[in-house]
């Protein structure tokens, strides 16, 4: 039986956890230990009670996450956030948290599992934050309507789209989560299909004045994939079972 060390010390290498910058609230890596055994991995979006209360009924002691326990920043251990120690102390539940080193990577990214998901092929990266390029982009010929359909079957749910640009793409940018209102900057990479998960209201005014195409899968939806595939990884590394625990937000 794989214990904790082994499996956090491969991920942190894998990710590239200690050199990926991110948000400081994001604190890759992990964020609560258990005894140090695992038997089973969950992977979610993010964490909550509602996660923490399903891992525990379903006897995950590793948990995945792409968003973390200390997104609020500092905070007193009183209320939501005492419920969520308790619950993944008392069950033994170790917190794994991964946020842009899990947008980014190559093989189990949220960007680079969606692009597969589409089928885009010879993806660059562009778009710098925190010190990295952060989405992909991709030369492809294909009407924004079949786009469209590509994607929302690739998300299990509805896209809305805002379809100020051309009716066949020629470069598709990919930014997975709330990247929404850099869509000015997006649109400097002479990109005119912008796929992302969520936008602020004056995102869609934009879209129409520069003339591109702006898709939007919900950020909930954009970002299962580098959880799903991480916890694949995992699992089939270390010879251990994994539950994907769905909790949408909606958004």
């Amino acid at each position: 039986m794989p214990s904790l060390v082994e499996i956090v010390e491969y991920t942190d290498r894998y990710l590239r956890i200690r050199e990926i910058g991110d948000w400081e609230n994001a604190l890759n890596g992990l964020q609560i230990e258990n005894s140090g055994r695992v038997t089973k991995i969950g992977a979610a979006v993010d964490i909550s009670t509602r996660v923490l209360a399903a891992a525990a009924k379903q006897d995950v002691d590793l948990l995945l996450v792409h968003h973390g326990l200390f997104w609020p920043g500092l905070q007193t251990v009183t209320g939501a956030f005492h419920r969520q120690l308790k619950l993944a102390l008392e069950n033994g539940i170790a917190v794994y948290s991964a946020h842009l080193p899990l947008d980014v990577h190559h093989v189990v990214g949220n960007n680079a599992r969606l692009a597969a998901a589409l089928g885009l092929r010879s993806t660059t990266r562009f778009f710098e934050e925190k010190g990295q390029l952060i989405g992909l982009k991709a030369r492809a010929s294909i009407s924004s309507d079949e786009l469209v359909r590509k994607l929302e079957k690739s998300l299990g749910g509805k896209v809305k789209p805002f379809p100020f640009g051309p009716k066949k793409t020629k470069t598709i940018g990919i930014i997975t989560g709330g990247a929404g209102s850099e869509i000015y900057r997006v649109a400097q990479e002479k990109i005119d299909t912008f796929i992302t998960g969520e936008a602020p209201h004056w995102a869609a005014v934009a879209a129409e004045e520069l003339g591109i195409n702006l898709l939007l899968g919900g950020h909930y939806a954009t970002e299962t994939f580098g959880v799903k595939a991480l916890a694949t990884r995992l699992s089939e590394k270390f010879s251990l079972p994994w539950q994907f625990i769905d909790r949408s937000t909606g958004l």
